[in-house]
């Protein structure tokens, strides 16, 4: 059995991504709701990625910064996904009596939702949402003591060129299968509503649906204090973003006037550890030295890299011709 709707609704126009990572654990740890609170919400282009993975393995930092998308990290577990304002994202936390029932319970009434609305939309075993077999949706869970909260996707008209080179991290499975098999394998919700409907369109009926537009419940203000707080203290900070992300082994390899280059490290709550450069490159000193020099420099620390590369001669005393910046990004990923 689906769990009793309405439930009580929490409308949310915040699409700061950082922000709605701290409101969802506000929700789960903090709010004191005992029924099922149901939340819809959007975020600003981003990235989300799970609580135990690597920044620096699964997303295109490069592509990020370029292209002025946000990095965040969630409280859940699962993978990477992209969003962007054409995604409607949902939450559902509540004190649960049955984490096994609930769990499954809170993930089909959305899909059942989606059916009421016209679209064939399955669960399956993987965490997804699919209609006819491709994924529209991904949802993960975290529980607190006695509290569940279930949050996921609902790609509505996602670009997915964007999402694609996103997530293509040299050697990854979006980067080898290319856009066309992404497309093949992921399905836009707005492919199964007429020309007219919109994202927010969909909001309102799953509002309606899942919660009833008389059930909606609002935080007052020190709440909403906390979770800004919270924004700036946890969500928003490099520490958690990036010093969350498990050890990452990395190589980067690039040819240049000098010949190629490769530089083999690890890092470790984002510092670089174990550089050591190999390739064909003529140099005039031993790049052992400046290996060293860079131990334990941040990996986001441009300017603390550069510094170092200084310090030690510059880059041109082991790689001729080589100048510092274009090292520096070469070891950061630029």
């Amino acid at each position: 059995m689906y769990f009793i709707c309405p439930v009580k609704y929490l409308e949310n126009e915040h699409t700061d991504p950082h922000l709605n990572m701290a409101l969802d654990e506000y929700l789960l740890q903090d709010s004191g709701f005992d029924e099922p609170l149901f939340c819809l919400w959007r975020n600003s282009p981003s990235v989300i990625i799970g609580l135990n993975q690597s920044a620096f393995s699964e997303v295109n930092l490069k592509y990020l910064k370029d292209n002025n998308i946000k990095l965040a990290r969630r409280v859940t577990g699962g993978g990477a996904v992209y969003h962007d304002l054409q995604n409607l994202n949902y939450t559902i936390s509540g004190r649960s009596r049955n984490l096994e029932r609930d769990y499954p319970d809170y993930v089909h009434a959305v899909a059942d939702a989606l059916r009421r609305l016209g679209v064939p939309a399955q669960t399956n075993g993987r965490n997804d949402i699919t209609v006819e077999g491709r994924k529209c949706s991904g949802y993960a869970k975290r529980v607190y003591k006695d509290r569940l909260l279930v949050h996921g996707t609902l790609m509505f008209n996602v670009d997915i060129q964007v999402l694609t080179n996103a997530l293509a991290v040299p050697g990854s499975k979006v980067q080898s299968s290319g856009i066309e098999s992404v497309k093949s394998r992921v399905a836009n919700l707005k492919d199964y509503f007429p020309e007219s409907f919109t994202v927010t369109d969909l909001k309102a009926h799953l509002q309606e649906i899942l919660a009833g537009r008389d059930a909606a419940v609002s935080l007052d203000a020190g709440a909403w204090d906390g979770i800004f707080r919270m924004k700036e203290e946890k969500f928003g900070t490099d520490g958690w973003i990036y010093g969350k992300s498990p050890a990452t082994a990395v190589t980067r390899t690039k040819k240049f006037a000098c010949g190629s280059i490769s530089a083999n490290f690890d890092i470790v709550k984002g510092k670089i550890r174990n550089l050591s450069f190999g390739g064909d490159f003529i140099g005039n000193e031993n790049a052992e030295f400046l290996a060293d020099a860079l131990e334990g420099a941040g990996i986001l620390d441009s300017q603390g890299i550069a510094a170092r590369i200084s310090k030690a001669g510059g880059a041109a005393k082991f790689f001729d011709g080589l100048d510092d910046e274009s090292l520096g990004k070469f070891i950061i990923g630029l």
